[in-house]
């Protein structure tokens, strides 16, 4: 006969490995919400024209020795793609940056900002929804912290654990809904935001998912 103890032990192992995943999860979750590379992208912009004694493909140089005086009559003899060049962005929830051409560096700026008025209610109920989504990731790490250390009884623990597994699902479909949010104002941003901002072309970061 096999000791009763084995049961409680293997039942407490699963209950860990639960609880290790849910753990991992939110950690993930709170850092991607925190991020900004639920979107990534390239933005195409004109060249400036090179200042002082700059040279390589990312400006735009004359042959004149005023060429580049802002008060002389400036021809671009360039067509084409060759008058753009391609930044890099990356956008989340709360701010979007880019890079800076000749410079090192990114400038950033808020998402919030950058959306167009009549989808600034849905953003934030994104927004809350995901807060919603961390707040429920959260009760279920703790109700799964609980039943490691809940020993008076099997039938309890087992209720623990079925409490915090309804929790973790509605959690990840509140996850989901906050995604889909987000992803119809980002394309709305892209459509109707500033003409300095939107992006030649974009897809999904690695912290969306």
């Amino acid at each position: 006969k096999m000791p009763s103890s084995i049961p409680e032990a293997d039942r407490r192992h699963r209950a860990s490995a639960a609880f290790s995943l849910s753990f991992l999860s939110l950690v993930f979750s709170i850092t991607a919400f925190s991020s900004s590379y639920w979107c990534e992208g390239t933005r195409k912009v004109a060249k400036p024209f090179c200042k002082g004694d700059s040279k390589g493909d990312l400006c735009i140089r004359f042959n004149s020795p005023d060429g580049n005086s802002s008060q002389a009559v400036q021809y671009i003899w360039e067509t084409g793609d060759d008058k753009f060049v391609e930044k890099k962005f990356h956008a989340g929830i709360w701010y979007s940056c880019e890079e800076m051409i000749n410079e090192e560096g990114e400038k950033c700026r808020s998402f919030i900002s950058l959306t167009p008025a009549s989808d600034r209610g849905v953003l934030w109920l994104s927004i809350v929804a995901e807060l919603l989504y961390v707040v429920l990731l959260l009760i279920g790490n703790i109700l799964m912290s609980v039943e490691i250390c809940y020993y008076s009884s099997v039938i309890d623990g087992l209720k623990i654990n079925a409490f915090s597994a309804v929790v973790t699902v509605l959690a990840g479909l509140l996850g989901m809904v906050a995604h889909m949010m987000y992803t119809t104002v980002f394309q709305m941003t892209v459509n109707l935001g500033p003409e300095d901002w939107r992006p030649h072309t974009w897809d999904y970061g690695w912290s969306y998912g």
